[in-house]
């Protein structure tokens, strides 16, 4: 686990976060296949306690949330870094109310993409 790369545990402790083995059930993946999307940058996880933590706010009832990988690909191909793009994606947008992790849940998701591209050029 030490070669995945996990921001460092600085999200607020009220954000729920699962497991990789968590994360593979609702995937219907198996824990490998968790880890190379992190690797793979698909999915961002932080190190809480040593272990990697997924923000269950990346995922929905059909899996990861729509636009979240392409929006965390516009954040690192425009410079963020990844503890960069997870602080970005946990900070709340004072005119949405929201951060833009819950953002992609709502109709605002187009609006936080364009935002990102905003940011990251």
């Amino acid at each position: 686990m030490g070669s995945l790369p996990l921001s460092q545990d600085s999200l607020p402790s009220d954000i729920a976060t699962l497991t990789v083995d968590e994360v593979a059930g609702r995937l219907r993946v198996s824990p490998n296949r968790v880890r190379t999307l992190i690797r793979d940058h698909q999915l961002l996880a932080e190190s809480r306690n040593g272990q990697p933590a997924i923000p269950a706010v990346f995922f929905d009832d059909l899996g990861i949330v729509k636009h979240f990988t392409g929006l965390v690909e516009v954040l690192l191909d425009g410079g963020f870094s990844r503890d960069e793009a997870m602080r970005w994606l946990f900070t709340v947008q004072d005119d949405l109310g929201i951060h833009p992790a819950e953002a992609l849940h709502t109709h605002s998701a187009r609006e936080v993409i364009r935002r990102a591209q905003a940011q990251a050029f």
